[in-house]
């Protein structure tokens, strides 16, 4: 960034000696040795500190297309051609600046979201309300969020009842209703009611300030796709070189050689290719889908085989109530009324089940006594004098689990009573509405060879999901250990794409070619994924897809074709219908055009969705 600023100033000394120098000899008729003067200086000041530049880079091992530019303001130089030089100067510097500029264009949702920032938060003091600034607040610290407000940090709403606005994380409307309990996220708008909430983390850990971290990441994260640029260079130079060499050897004029220099010129050419970067950045940004690694985005769209967990990925992650049945001599609302006693003591994912179906029942579940939920074991606590027990059937012996009802697909619990098997309560959870047709696209619409489910439920529960849904590859049962040992030999095959939840899947997630952590429970922060998805929503892995795609287009349209339109001006200066002035000003005219081709990335299309 340091070099932003001295760019910008040479290119505005070029742009102000140019035009003195024309002004010079063509509006105030000076005399013709006072004509060069503005040019010298130009050449002076500005061409010493860009070649510095190119050549700390070379010193470094690096070589840009940027070397060619810094030979012809030399050639420039040595030949006598100082209008020439002055406008290869401005070609480079003016380029950096186009560089800032169209990249500030690109990232300006990432900015929003910076400008966004909650500076300040009301702090709870006993009956009255101190204004403190972000960094002050300490975890535990009871914080109102006042009407329409930024939530400062994330946390935990202890009192009151509202809507928060969740927008800034989907691009679209998310309205999330609030109850003392529900989790609240930084940079959330706080709808008509005022909520006090518990902060449950330090501004700088918190979900908004990651956002913010990322960025900063990804902007000095150098992505694999520059040094395409760098390699096309390392062929392009050596061919600019000879065609410039053998016009000056065919011709005898040493003005071919400079032409085919300063029309090969593409150094803000190459810089197409960062801005495209960026531009994919910002766009998945403002669609709820934050780039950790830029790198991602030219490799999702070569993934021939996509692996998916199933829980809260391909389905919604609640598991609903769909069957009960009870031995002879206990009915059913007998049965749930007991399971809901004790469920609504527990935070198991199918207690939530229990309580919504006794609720839907009109059954009012029973106060329980001496509740215990031991790992492994299940839940226990005493209702009306009787032990009751919700456990599964590894629990029970060899003996009792003969005379269990046959084992139903999906998820399980039995309820016992004294001891003995008192009904067997069936669940489901329900898969997305739209994972069956995101999975059937895959094929035709990304090429996608392979699609295989990798859970760590039951191979029954999984299976009952993979025919629902149409996949035919599965691997139950998985611990996550055994996840990464399948994504390691997948990808040994082809490229591939793993999606989880960002929490268990971390270990799966970091060993596939691009791992995507979906839903609001992934952490941010993680070096697991090189995405994250804010919402749990298979649509904007689609989303995803598709802007790396139309991504890496972008930026190869705009290395390989601007390069391509250099090579045509060679042969043009090199057979003298080009001059030196003729290919500077044809050569920025290609580098504006591809920048301006790059800048297409952060620009939404109609569609980015095709299933």
């Amino acid at each position: 960034m340091a070099l932003e600023a001295p760019e910008a100033l040479i290119a505005i000394l070029a742009l102000a000696g140019i035009a003195a120098h024309l002004s010079l000899r063509f509006a105030f008729d000076a005399p013709p040795p006072s004509w060069p003067m503005p040019l010298y200086a130009v050449l002076l000041i500005g061409g010493p500190l860009l070649i510095l530049k190119i050549a700390r880079k070379l010193l470094q091992g690096e070589i840009g297309a940027d070397l060619l530019a810094g030979i012809s303001i030399l050639a420039s130089v040595f030949m006598g051609q100082y209008l020439v030089g002055a406008i290869i100067v401005l070609m480079l510097s003016g380029g950096g600046t186009l560089e800032t500029f169209a990249a500030g264009r690109a990232s300006f949702v990432l900015d929003a979201l910076a400008r966004r920032m909650p500076q300040t938060a009301h702090r709870k003091q006993g009956n009255t309300l101190a204004d403190v600034a972000i960094g002050e607040i300490a975890v535990g610290d009871e914080l109102v969020v006042l009407p329409h407000e930024l939530c400062p940090v994330d946390g935990i709403v202890i009192e009151g009842h509202g809507i928060m606005d969740e927008s800034y994380l989907t691009g679209e409307p998310f309205q999330i209703s609030k109850t003392p309990g529900s989790k609240v996220l930084s940079g959330a708008i706080n709808g008509d009611n005022a909520l006090t909430i518990g902060a449950r983390r330090l501004a700088t850990d918190s979900r908004y300030a990651s956002i913010m971290r990322v960025m900063e990441q990804t902007e000095s994260n150098r992505p694999n796709l520059r040094r395409l640029g760098d390699r096309l260079a390392l062929w392009y130079i050596p061919l600019t070189l000879a065609v410039a060499g053998a016009a000056w050897l065919i011709s005898s004029d040493p003005s071919r050689l400079l032409a085919v220099l300063v029309v090969a010129t593409p150094c803000p050419l190459l810089i197409a290719i960062p801005i495209a970067v960026i531009g994919a950045i910002s766009l998945s940004a403002s669609r709820g889908i934050i780039i950790k690694n830029p790198a991602i985005l030219e490799r999702i769209a070569s993934c021939r085989t996509i692996l998916l967990d199933k829980t809260g990925t391909l389905t919604f992650g609640k598991p609903s109530l769909v069957e009960i049945l009870p031995k002879e001599g206990v009915t059913i609302e007998g049965a749930l009324r007991m399971a809901a006693g004790l469920e609504q003591y527990s935070r198991h994912p199918l207690a939530a089940a229990i309580l919504n179906a006794a609720a839907q029942a009109g059954l009012e579940p029973p106060c329980a006594g001496e509740v215990q939920e031991k790992p492994g074991e299940g839940l226990t606590g005493m209702i009306a004098g009787r032990r009751i027990r919700l456990t599964g059937r590894h629990s029970m012996t060899e003996e009792a689990r003969r005379s269990l009802p046959h084992a139903a697909p999906g998820l399980e619990c039995l309820l016992l009573i004294d001891g003995s098997f008192a009904a067997a309560l069936s669940f489901r959870d329900a898969p997305r509405p739209d994972s069956a047709s995101f999975l059937t696209h895959l094929s035709p619409r990304h090429r996608v060879t392979k699609v295989m489910m990798v859970s760590g439920d039951r191979e029954s529960e999984v299976r009952y999901l993979a025919d629902k849904i149409g996949i035919t590859d599965i691997a139950a049962g998985k611990t996550p250990e055994e996840k990464v040992a399948i994504v390691i030999e997948e990808t040994r095959k082809s490229p591939t794409l793993f999606i989880g939840d960002g929490i268990n899947d971390a270990p799966a997630l970091a060993a596939a070619t691009v791992g995507v952590a979906m839903g609001q429970n992934s952490d941010i922060t993680s070096e697991a994924a090189g995405a994250v998805i804010m919402t749990a929503s298979i649509a904007k892995v689609d989303e995803l897809l598709h802007i790396g795609s139309r991504m890496r287009a972008i930026a190869l349209q705009s290395a390989i074709g601007g390069m391509a339109l250099s090579l045509i001006g060679m042969v043009m200066a090199a057979t003298g219908h080009l001059s030196p002035i003729g290919g500077a000003v044809a050569q920025e005219i290609i580098d504006l055009g591809a920048i301006l081709n790059a800048v297409r990335a952060s620009l939404p299309p109609r569609e980015l969705t095709d299933f």
